[in-house]
């Protein structure tokens, strides 16, 4: 009996140690909650930080997160400043020696064919194999493709130069017409050729900056766009809301 009774008395022991020892090494279920609370806190906060236009997905991302955003974002250095060095070469070609599109077309088609027609009829005296040319064919889908996508977009602009047009939306149509005045200035200003470059640089350059300083950017922007909200209130007080609206609106009401 006394031995069965000390059996009973080391098997009790041996289980509170053991409860606390997993005590010790099992964290507190408050402390567990707290930080599960202070981590729906910091995921809110993040999902709170303003990004510019609205923005969700990364920069690659939204320029399409193919070849052409790798070119932009210059995750190939070498085809990256390969497209840019060939498209200052074009720009101060046209611009600085006034070279004219159709004549280097023309003389760039009289090299090339010139060239392989030699080769060709040279290969038999210099024994040499003749130059192989591949078969080119523009494949049916991608073009397809291309014209439905740009059905859409031009479809769509259609409707939105209609609401415009009947006077739906006058916010939209404010910044249409300060769209339209900012590149007839830069029309008048420059050429096709210098706009669509100064495009090129700016996609080559713009979105890596905005990558890498896009906190700073996009605090920036929030600022400024909560002031062009007060300045667009204050002129809607005063000036917008004065102006009579469309007769489509008042069909509407009734």
């Amino acid at each position: 009996m006394a031995d069965q009774h000390h059996r009973e008395e080391e098997a009790k022991s041996e289980s509170l140690i053991e409860k606390i020892t997993e005590k010790i090494h099992r964290p507190d279920d408050s402390s567990s909650s707290s930080s599960d609370d202070e981590g729906k806190k910091t995921s809110s906060l993040k999902a709170k930080v303003f990004r510019l236009f609205g923005r969700e997905k990364p920069v690659h991302k939204i320029l399409g997160g193919g070849k052409p955003a790798d070119v932009f974002m210059w995750r190939d250095k070498k085809i990256s400043a390969g497209v840019l060095g060939v498209a200052t070469a074009i720009w101060l070609l046209f611009e600085a020696l006034e070279y004219q599109l159709i004549t280097l077309v023309c003389h760039g088609l009289i090299l090339v064919l010139a060239g392989l027609f030699l080769w060709s009829n040279a290969s038999t005296f210099i024994h040499k194999s003749p130059p192989r040319i591949p078969e080119v064919s523009v494949p049916e889908k991608p073009v397809l493709q291309f014209a439905s996508d740009l059905r859409v977009t031009i479809n769509h602009a259609f409707a939105v130069l209609r609401d415009i047009a009947l006077g739906r939306d006058l916010k939209k149509f404010l910044s249409v017409i300060a769209g339209l005045l900012l590149f007839s200035i830069l029309g008048s200003s420059c050429d096709f050729l210098t706009l669509l470059y100064i495009t090129i640089v700016l996609l080559h350059t713009v979105p890596v900056l905005y990558d890498k300083y896009e906190d700073q950017v996009d605090s920036f922007a929030e600022k400024a766009l909560a002031e062009l909200k007060k300045q667009y209130a204050v002129f809607d007080a005063k000036v917008l809301s004065k102006i009579p609206r469309g007769q489509l609106k008042d069909k509407k009401r009734n």
